[in-house]
C-alpha cells in the first residue's frame, strides 16, 4: 500500500520552525492500528489522517495520533490540516475558504486564507 502524505511547519513564518506536524492524505483504508504504527514511524507530536467526512456538508474526517495515542482535538494538527486540506484543493494563490474537520471531539471549521501562496488559518467559534 502507498499512501501519500505532506509534512508542513505550524505557528511559524520560517521553513523547519514551529510545530512539525505530518498529514497522510485519503488515508481511508488504513486500520486505526496501522494509522498509530505509521504515527509513531514518524515520530513527531503528531500525525494526522484524513478521511473522506461522514457528512457531504464537511470538508473531511480526520483522525489524529501521536506516537502513543489517538487524539481526539488538538490544535496544532487541526490548523496543518485544514491548510493542507485547502491548498490541495485550491489552484489559486490567493484565497479565503472555511474547512470543515469532523473530528472524534466534533466538529471543527477553520477559515484557511493564502496570499500569494503564504497560508493562515484560525479556528471558527
Amino acid at each position: 500500500m502507498e499512501y501519500a502524505f505532506q509534512t508542513c511547519d505550524v505557528f511559524t513564518n520560517e521553513r523547519f520552525g514551529g510545530n512539525p506536524l505530518a498529514v497522510v492524505v485519503e488515508a481511508d483504508g488504513l486500520t486505526g492500528q496501522q494509522m498509530q504504527m505509521i504515527a509513531r514511524e514518524f515520530n513527531l507530536s503528531e500525525t494526522v489522517f484524513v478521511l473522506p467526512p461522514q457528512d457531504r456538508a464537511n470538508s473531511a474526517r480526520v483522525r489524529i495520533f501521536t506516537p502513543q495515542h489517538e487524539m481526539p482535538f488538538a490544535g496544532h494538527p487541526t490548523i496543518g490540516s485544514a491548510c493542507i486540506i485547502a491548498s490541495l484543493q485550491q489552484s489559486a494563490r490567493d484565497f479565503e475558504v472555511e474547512v470543515r474537520l469532523e473530528q472524534p471531539a466534533g466538529l471543527v471549521p477553520v477559515k484557511v486564507s493564502a496570499s500569494n501562496y503564504k497560508l493562515s488559518a484560525q479556528l471558527v467559534a
